[in-house]
């Protein structure tokens, strides 16, 4: 069985992160689970219990680790789970990625490394911090939120971007907008959009508008909506092969099959993005 926790962090963090998680499984031994993942923002994901992996290839698969930082997704990630886990995530908002990293997102987006490429030694004070605190949830947090103080005090504690809080905003409210107006409403020009996209979400703002949408059907279809929501982002496609081109793009699957298919982890981030907690 699956659990989950998650806690807002403190005002002062709230530009930099966007949630803790706790997610925790208490599963049979030989229990073995592949699913999908599609993140919307950077993750920390700090594991302190059982075998957690991501498709690097065919047949190939790493943790990155026991601290990886990973990256926003384009489509799906493939992720195997054997047995009980137990594991600790940060989900990093895109508007403060560039106080928290010397790199551009784009770096990370699609992929995985182990977080001490970036932060060096804090890496490992997070993974011993939280792991000796693994218990009490709220002795993680509070490891989790000292060691982000001291990560933007490194890097000179930079404000985040307003404009790019702006955009994660619209990309939730409105993913049918035009990149142009949606660069127009953050006050940029549109090649300064795309490339405060990339450097702040890891992609072009096309495709984080698409990923979007994708999210709202799922959403949709996984009955985290209201019927009527349901039919708004039917209507959000031009028609019903557009509808399936998009769930294949996403899932390789179309929309009826995506509705009967069993994704555990997939779903609970979901559920997670329409309880506004991810």
């Amino acid at each position: 069985m699956l659990l989950s926790r998650s806690y807002p962090p403190a005002p002062d963090l709230a530009p930099y992160v966007r949630r803790h998680y706790v997610f925790d499984a208490r599963l049979p031994a030989d229990f073995l689970l592949i699913d999908k993942l599609l993140s919307e923002q950077a993750m920390v994901r700090i594991l302190l219990e059982g075998d957690w992996a991501a498709e690097t290839g065919p047949g190939e698969w790493s943790n990155f680790g026991p601290i990886p930082l990973m990256g926003p997704n384009s489509v799906p990630w493939r992720v195997r789970v054997k047995g009980p886990f137990l594991v600790v995530g940060i989900a990093l908002r895109p508007s403060g990625w560039c106080s928290l990293f010397e790199e551009p997102a784009s770096m990370i987006a699609d992929t995985a490394a182990p977080l001490s490429d970036c932060w060096g030694a804090l890496a490992v004070q997070l993974h011993d911090g939280v792991a000796g605190a693994a218990g009490d949830d709220d002795a993680i947090v509070a490891v989790i939120e000292r060691i982000v103080r001291a990560r933007l005090a490194a890097l000179g504690n930079k404000a985040s971007s307003d404009a790019m809080a702006a955009f994660e905003r619209i990309a939730r409210e409105d993913s049918t907008i035009p990149v142009a107006q949606a660069a127009a409403q953050v006050g940029m020009s549109i090649r300064q959009f795309e490339r405060h996209c990339r450097t702040f979400f890891g992609h072009s703002p096309k495709v984080i508008l698409r990923r979007s949408r994708f999210l709202d059907m799922a959403q949709a279809i996984r009955g985290f909506s209201e019927p009527s929501a349901e039919h708004l982002a039917a209507l959000r496609y031009f028609d019903q092969s557009h509808l399936n081109r998009e769930f294949k793009h996403f899932f390789e699957l179309t929309p009826g099959q995506f509705e009967k298919v069993t994704t555990p982890l997939f779903t609970a981030g979901l559920k997670l993005r329409a309880d506004g907690l991810a």
